[in-house]
């Protein structure tokens, strides 16, 4: 974990959540288990008994309306190496209808992250503030031009991408006003395709 991630975390300044993220507290318990550290003990730092059942008032919400809670995720700020979902902080946690969700994918809820679009690059598909769903079971580009939640010198973004024959990445905005990327093999990564865009009307 990068030193970056950790202090992020351990600044109340930043990070101002009740609860660790379930998937950070996971990786937690191997590391502090090693230590000594009782498993309960780290889990309970994300709300989560010693049954491994979430016992914050929002998952019990969402469970009595079948929903699921799904990690919302800065992807403008990166705490790591930019090149996985798990690079970027946490914000808050949204819920999903089950069902809905089901719909749009076969992933788990697991796979399924949450974040914003920022800035007009991607207008009129994507208006700042739009809430979009990336599924990061999917990292293979089978479709040219699909949307992609996608890290380009370490940095994140929502694009569409479309690979090219010499197996670098074209980077496209809908916005015609925003110059194409071109990133060449290992430049960019594909963090996740997007299977829906929320927005308020």
């Amino acid at each position: 974990m990068p030193a970056s991630s950790y202090a992020f975390y351990e600044d109340a300044a930043q990070f101002k959540k009740p609860f660790l993220p379930v998937p950070l507290t996971h990786q937690l318990t191997k590391l502090f288990g090693g230590n000594g550290v009782d498993r309960r003990e780290v889990l309970a730092l994300a709300g989560i008994d010693e049954r491994n059942f979430p016992v914050t008032e929002a998952d019990q919400i969402a469970q009595q309306l079948d929903a699921v809670m799904l990690d919302e995720v800065e992807v403008g700020y990166s705490m790591g190496g930019g090149s996985d979902i798990e690079d970027y902080p946490v914000v808050r946690q949204i819920p999903f209808s089950r069902q809905w969700l089901a719909s749009l994918t076969d992933a788990p809820a697991s796979k399924l992250y949450v974040a914003r679009g920022d800035g007009d690059s991607m207008q009129p598909t994507l208006l700042d503030g739009d809430i979009v769903i990336i599924d990061r079971s999917q990292k293979t580009i089978r479709s040219q031009d699909r949307v992609w939640a996608v890290s380009y010198g370490g940095f994140g973004m929502i694009k569409r991408v479309r690979a090219l024959p010499d197996g670098s990445l074209q980077i496209n905005s809908d916005n015609p006003a925003v110059s194409p990327i071109h990133a060449a093999d290992g430049e960019a990564f594909l963090i996740g395709r997007v299977v829906a865009i929320v927005r308020r009307i």
